[in-house]
């Protein structure tokens, strides 16, 4: 643990130059003397680190102090320190920052040129992912009651292969022990969980080997829609911006044909079309358009317009 500690000690001196002993302390959450003692230590290891006095003093290191960096180049160093910083906006892990120092120490630079930031996509407690996450590393079963899109409620107690995102939302992707197979858990509609002491009973191959070979069938067996629409104005780029649409026609008028594709079993594409009120028909399928209709029906059924 403090070999680790003063790994990452020295990594971020590298990364943020001189730094207070508090701060220090209050990063590795030890105390002031315990900082002193691991400067001692690297130090009597050769790591150029001094001390710098006055109010605005700290530890520091010296500017000739590099490490090896030869194993990868300068654009690859870019790209991992891209991905990473995207996982930490998510997950705001600290594991994921403390690997973001080290590759950032080693490349010698912060400039990725490029910024993932996936903050957006945090869904309720980000704890919950890194729990998740966690007990997959871990080999530790989770227990949770799941509401699937038919409204019913059951208990699921599965062996968590990976989290993911897909189609707008987390999963969990695991191995159901009373199905005896995979299934996908959209995290939204999990609740009462709880990551318990028990083991996995088999092995499991990752994630993505997982969903390669069962190809959808691990989705219970749910395929995107091609859907058209005519839009109108704003609607056409909404359609493209929420839907991830294409446009496939442009008439005189500025109006267009959109292709989008959609998840029939949710319901929150179904929300993005009514929004767009008389700026987007939908032409086909024929069942998406009923659908539509029938929505709009029960919407104003409510409202007592009908």
């Amino acid at each position: 643990m403090k070999t680790d500690r003063l790994y990452a000690l020295t990594l971020y001196l590298l990364n943020h130059g001189k730094t207070p002993a508090s701060e220090l302390a209050e990063r590795f959450e030890v105390s002031i003397r315990t900082i002193q003692r691991d400067i001692d230590t690297l130090c009597q290891a050769g790591i150029p680190i001094y001390a710098v006095t006055g109010i605005n003093g700290g530890y520091d290191i010296s500017d000739t102090f590099k490490i090896n960096n030869h194993l990868v180049s300068k654009e690859e160093f870019s790209y991992i320190a891209t991905a990473l910083q995207g996982l930490k906006t998510v997950t705001n892990s600290r594991l994921a920052d403390e690997i973001l120092e080290k590759i950032i120490a080693i490349s010698n630079s912060y400039d990725t040129a490029m910024v993932l930031d996936f903050s957006v996509l945090r869904e309720g407690d980000e704890k919950l992912l890194q729990a998740l996450q966690s007990a997959a590393i871990n080999r530790h079963t989770v227990k949770f009651s799941y509401t699937n899109n038919k409204g019913e409620t059951k208990l699921r107690h599965v062996e968590p292969v990976t989290v993911m995102y897909k189609w707008y939302s987390w999963y969990m992707l695991a191995y159901d022990k009373d199905k005896e197979d995979y299934r996908t858990y959209k995290l939204v509609r999990m609740e009462n969980i709880s990551v318990t002491e028990e083991t996995f009973t088999r092995s499991h191959i990752s994630g993505k080997d997982i969903l390669d070979k069962y190809d959808n069938l691990y989705t219970n067996k749910t395929l995107p829609t091609k859907v058209i629409l005519h839009c109108y104005n704003h609607a056409i780029h909404r359609i493209k911006e929420y839907l991830n649409g294409k446009i496939t026609k442009i008439y005189e008028n500025g109006s267009a044909l959109v292709e989008a594709w959609v998840i029939e079993d949710e319901q929150w594409w179904v929300g993005v079309i009514m929004s767009q009120g008389k700026d987007a028909e939908v032409l086909e399928p024929e069942h998406i358009k009923s659908k539509i209709i029938d929505s709009a029906k029960d919407l104003l059924y409510l409202y007592k317009k009908l």
